[in-house]
């Protein structure tokens, strides 16, 4: 069993898909998670083993909005009196051509998926600080490493989160504070499920291992790099990919 028991992380996006799936085995695994998201009903809709010790409590917040983190974090404090893992997971999209693409599209999609996690992890550090421990995971994506056509805004919201990742471990290593970064490829979400099999077959045959991913594989990861063990690894990005961006 990792070193992760009755720890408290805080996870934004934690109402779907990825950031849902880290949170229940978080809760699974005994950790208090503060799930975040604008709509927090599904986050409190989550069923927690009564055999863990684990629990969750959703709270509402814009992760674009400096001040409404802020508060956030301090009421997260205030209920749980510690936040040891911080999980930037939080994103959305707004895909299309570079030519094509406006102003407002650029802006939303690296307001909220890079300056959010600026956001949370500059208001969340500070008590790590205190406690002199911490663990950050931001969750990236393969197309930051590869881009992607028509995902100009996205693919430099998840590259800046990998250079995000290297500054921050720099900075805060001596703190026993570790930063990285977890890179998913093909996932398999309501995204996918909606694509005709056709188009699925062709995205698997760039897939060395023949199949999509699941949010459990990306949450497994999170889970070893929240926990004690994974104490020596720092300012990483690691692909979760099935083999599909090998360097």
């Amino acid at each position: 069993m990792f070193g992760i028991k009755d720890k408290t992380a805080l996870i934004t996006g934690a109402s779907r898909g990825i950031g849902k799936s880290i949170a229940e085995l978080f809760c699974q695994r005994g950790i208090k998670v503060a799930g975040i998201s604008r709509d927090i009903t599904p986050i409190n809709e989550i069923q927690i083993p009564s055999s863990t010790s684990g629990s969750i409590k959703g709270y509402s917040c814009d992760i674009a909005d400096w001040e409404n983190v802020k508060e956030m974090v301090l009421k997260v404090l205030e209920d749980f009196e510690r936040i040891d893992i911080l999980i930037n997971n939080a994103g959305i999209t707004k895909d299309t051509l570079l030519a094509r693409m406006t102003e407002e599209q650029w802006d939303d999609v690296l307001i909220v998926n890079l300056k959010g996690a600026f956001n949370c992890t500059r208001h969340v550090i500070r008590p790590m600080l205190k406690q002199k421990f911490g663990r950050i995971i931001n969750i990236g994506s393969v197309v930051g490493i590869m881009g992607n056509t028509g995902q100009a805004n996205y693919v430099a919201s998840k590259a800046g989160l990998m250079g995000l990742t290297k500054s921050s471990a720099q900075e805060l290593a001596k703190r026993n504070i570790t930063v990285n970064c977890i890179a998913p490829g093909f996932i398999t979400t309501s995204m996918t499920e909606n694509l005709s099999e056709d188009i699925k077959s062709q995205m698997k045959k760039t897939i060395p291992m023949g199949r999509f991913g699941t949010p459990k594989d990306v949450a497994a990861l999170a889970l070893f790099l929240a926990s004690d063990e994974s104490g020596y690894i720092t300012g990483q990005t690691i692909t979760v990919d099935g083999g599909m961006v090998m360097k």
